[in-house]
């Protein structure tokens, strides 16, 4: 109730009111208040159905009527990890607004699972994550493979080699992402094929807060090439290639199945496509 109500801009007292109001003018209870979480009753069941079936109308009847207008017009609301970069969000929006003058590029950034959720409850129109995965109720478009690179401060032994091996990260302080996510398992799995005995000496939720660690010559890490590209610059990291041509960071786009998407989506998933 809290999230429905959140989602609709209404306090929860207001949003427990207009239940009650439906399932009087009903007939019938939409929810079962004896357990707990609630579940819904047959009738709430048929009523949430019957407002998913409304709402699938809707887009269609809002993207059919968007096709009698010339322009692309219309709000692209894009949920995206941190680590994708303001810059490059930045520059996407600039080139989307260049090419589309009458449509918006409305970005937010949050945690992965966050953005799965936003794409769920329909706050957001597209989730732009990495390790992207397919549900009965989301579906994945692979977007890009980002290549892994040691990620190490200037002053740090292995900052002159112009390329890195997977064993000469044995013994290394670690700088680690939390074990929930999915690019920290995926780098476990990794170290551990390759049979890497590493120090975590650290970890956090963002690439930031990692190579800001790493500057600082905590430890060393594993990050996508692309995100360190403004600190190599600063002269405050190095990236090393690891010859472990296997090791890529895939990115992709999620968005919920059977979503209609206006004509601003659809081109701004074809600007991804071409980046």
């Amino acid at each position: 109730m809290s999230k429905g109500a959140t989602h609709c801009g209404v306090s929860q007292s207001a949003a427990s009111q207009h239940v009650q109001e439906v399932e009087r003018r009903l007939g019938l209870p939409l929810f079962d208040r004896s357990k707990r979480p609630l579940e819904l009753t047959p009738a709430g069941r048929l009523y949430a159905e019957f407002c998913r079936d409304v709402l699938h109308r809707e887009e269609v009847f809002g993207l059919a009527l968007e096709s009698l207008k010339g322009d692309i017009a219309g709000t692209v609301r894009v949920a995206s990890i941190y680590s994708i970069g303001l810059s490059e969000m930045s520059r996407l929006q600039d080139e989307f607004s260049t090419r589309y003058p009458a449509s918006n590029l409305a970005v937010e950034y949050m945690r992965p699972d966050k953005i799965y959720d936003s794409v769920l409850n329909d706050s957001s129109d597209l989730g732009l994550v990495s390790y992207p995965e397919s549900s009965r109720d989301i579906a994945a478009i692979p977007w890009r493979q980002e290549e892994m690179q040691l990620a190490v401060a200037p002053g740090h032994p292995l900052a002159a080699r112009s390329e890195a091996y997977p064993a000469d990260l044995n013994g290394q302080d670690y700088i680690a992402f939390d074990e929930d996510l999915s690019i920290r398992r995926e780098l476990d799995r990794f170290l551990r094929a390759q049979g890497i005995e590493i120090r975590p000496v650290m970890h956090f939720d963002n690439i930031g807060m990692i190579k800001e660690a790493v500057a600082l010559g905590s430890g060393v890490s594993i990050l996508p090439a692309r995100t360190m590209q403004a600190e190599i610059a600063q002269g405050r990291l190095v990236a090393v290639p690891l010859h472990a041509p296997e090791l890529v960071r895939p990115v992709g786009v999620v968005h919920r199945r059977r979503k209609k998407f206006n004509r601003a989506t659809q081109a701004f998933l074809e600007l991804l496509g071409s980046q």
